[in-house]
């Protein structure tokens, strides 16, 4: 019955997460942003704090691990080996790790069992929190650690010590004599459907994930960085396209986005120059690669001119076990993957890459 049922609605559940899964609206979106933003540089510290880093910083943002309870709505377990390979790696390397929200799912679980089946992610964490170098910002799936009274106590329990809680935080830097901010929060914020909803909140606990763990269904799938740009990311992109030397990289929709673009977007801005350039090998190979990616019927977006300011992170919880982030350093930023589906073991693999400088104007 599970497996009739997998068929019959798993691309209906799917699609209706991607559709209804948010209710972004554009004038509580900005609003929420501006004032968060005018917030942490008003007073560093309270809601977030101000990094001053220079091209010899390294910084990695990852964000929506949802960690659960083990069971089948715990969309994290098959990206554990992935998620703490790449700890390994960062913290070797001497990243600064910054958590961008929904690290833990808690709307479906309570706080113990999560504890008790993610001791070994905990640890990894911890060992940048030794060196000093581990931001937590919450996300609306663990609201918790921003408004609970107890939360300080569990943060000891399962870190050794009460670490702050930020909303956002604010990356700093000067290139070329121009002061560049790279303003980070998890992305929640404006979305009527997340931002502190009872109604979201009892649903996904009592209804969804019941029926997801049922049905054994992640709507996280791999080929969702392969639309077009979620509503709520292209809200996102209104605000900081309307702000001078500003980045803004945020999580929450699942929806990794680099410079503005999807991967999808990307190659129809590709074989757009590949058109205008007559260069018919790379038309070829846009095309092959697009054939690929997109359902019959799919219409290419009507690209204006363009910022490449915003940037999201995507998720841990894909559902091939494939998790993506945002790397800062050396000057550059890069969207990075870690993949086990070419050699069986944990990977990293770089996506896109620019230079920090190109987020400037003058």
């Amino acid at each position: 019955m599970r497996k009739f049922l997998q068929r019959l609605l798993g691309n209906w559940v799917i699609r209706m997460s991607n559709k209804f899964g948010s209710r972004p609206n554009l004038k509580r979106i900005h609003s929420a942003l501006s004032l968060l933003y005018k917030t942490i540089n008003k007073e560093p510290g309270n809601r977030g704090p101000v990094f001053e880093f220079t091209s010899e910083s390294k910084f990695i943002i990852f964000s929506d691990q949802h960690k659960g309870a083990r069971n089948y709505a715990d969309d994290f377990a098959v990206c554990e080996q992935n998620y703490l390979k790449a700890l390994e790696h960062y913290n070797s390397a001497q990243f600064n790790y910054i958590n961008l929200g929904d690290s833990e799912e808690l709307w479906e679980n309570l706080l113990e069992p999560v504890i008790k089946h993610n001791k070994q992610t905990f640890e990894c964490e911890k060992a940048f929190i030794a060196r000093d170098a581990f931001t937590k910002i919450f996300g609306n799936h663990d609201l918790y650690w921003d408004n609970d009274p107890l939360s300080g106590f569990n943060l000891s329990r399962i870190y050794g010590k009460k670490i702050p809680i930020y909303e956002g935080a604010i990356l700093r830097t000067t290139i070329n004599e121009k002061v560049l901010d790279v303003f980070l929060t998890h992305g929640h914020q404006g979305d009527l459907q997340s931002d502190g909803n009872w109604f979201s909140k009892w649903f996904v606990s009592t209804i969804w994930a019941p029926f997801q763990s049922y049905l054994q269904i992640n709507p996280n799938t791999p080929a969702y960085d392969n639309q077009l740009k979620t509503t709520h990311n292209t809200l996102m992109y209104k605000w900081v396209a309307e702000h001078k030397n500003i980045a803004l990289i945020t999580g929450h929709t699942h929806q990794p986005v680099f410079s503005s673009l999807t991967h999808l977007e990307r190659i129809y801005v590709a074989l757009r120059k590949a058109r205008k350039e007559n260069d018919k090998t790379k038309l070829d190979e846009l095309n092959e690669e697009l054939g690929k990616r997109i359902r019959e019927g799919d219409k290419a977006p009507a690209f204006r001119k363009y910022k490449p300011n915003y940037f999201n992170s995507g998720c841990c919880c894909f559902s091939d076990g494939d998790i993506t982030g945002i790397e800062i350093e050396s000057g550059k930023i890069r969207l990075i993957k870690w993949s086990c589906k070419n050699s069986g073991k944990p990977e990293r693999i770089m996506l896109e890459e620019m230079a920090l400088a190109d987020l400037t104007e003058s």
